[in-house]
């Protein structure tokens, strides 16, 4: 049967970069590229890639997975590109004072809630023999135990709270879905539109290439023990404390 991957956020560029790289994948016969709006840049093999425009309401994630029902193959890889960090009207609090109803809202919707609705309608579908290992991407931000520095409240716990729900669904695939790896991933600070206004303060070496994290990610995913306890890894492949 033919391997599917599914890639959600597709015309961000981490998402891009994901899908020129699968598309060079012997292995993956066929890319989902889900985006809110148009194709994503063109791949070497674009015959592969099957885009498809999605404006993120919970009726419009249900449709599409329901849609998904009848592909020809197993999915065995999915990919949850979606987050925000600033916007023209939103900027990281730096302080309690900044904080507001709006913010946090919008925040927690676009890099909790929508990643959650795309699990819980596409997880029953994941059932195969086949593994399938699921990916949404995080940040070390939202580790509680590793918070030493303090602000950016609505970024921090939109992860923190992606990571718990990460964490119980896990739990029930194991359950329910044996086949399916569920992780949480934490691709580093990337060369960006979400990065831009904060790369002055990364260390040397440390800011990457969308291409880079994409490669690293891809790599993970393939040498992911499916039955290993660890769910939330980084760039480098190392374990991430919740």
């Amino acid at each position: 049967m033919a391997n599917i991957a599914v890639v959600i956020g597709a015309r961000s560029a981490i998402g891009s970069s994901i899908i020129e790289t699968l598309a060079k994948d012997e292995t993956v016969d066929q890319i989902v590229a889900i985006s809110r709006g148009g194709s994503p840049q063109r791949t070497e093999n674009g015959a592969k890639v099957k885009s498809i425009s999605c404006n993120y309401s919970e009726e419009s994630i249900r449709g599409i997975c329901e849609s998904l029902k009848s592909t020809e193959g197993s999915i065995t890889q999915v990919i949850i590109c979606n987050g925000i960090l600033h916007t023209d009207r939103i900027l990281p609090e730096k302080r309690l004072e900044d904080i507001s109803f709006a913010t946090v809202s919008e925040v927690m919707h676009i890099n909790t809630i929508i990643p959650l609705l795309w699990l819980a309608n596409i997880g029953p579908f994941l059932k195969s023999r086949k593994t399938c290992r699921v990916a949404i991407l995080s940040a070390r931000v939202g580790s509680i135990s590793d918070n030493r520095s303090g602000g950016w409240y609505a970024y921090r716990a939109s992860k923190a709270a992606l990571n718990m729900l990460i964490k119980t669904a896990a739990i029930e695939f194991r359950r329910r879905a044996p086949n399916v790896k569920l992780i949480a991933f934490h691709p580093g600070t990337t060369d960006t539109k979400l990065s831009k206004p904060f790369q002055r303060s990364v260390p040397e070496g440390k800011l990457f290439t969308p291409d880079f994290v994409a490669g690293a990610l891809l790599k993970l995913l393939k040498t992911l023990d499916p039955h290993s306890e660890e769910e939330f890894f980084d760039w480098n492949g190392q374990p991430v404390p919740w």
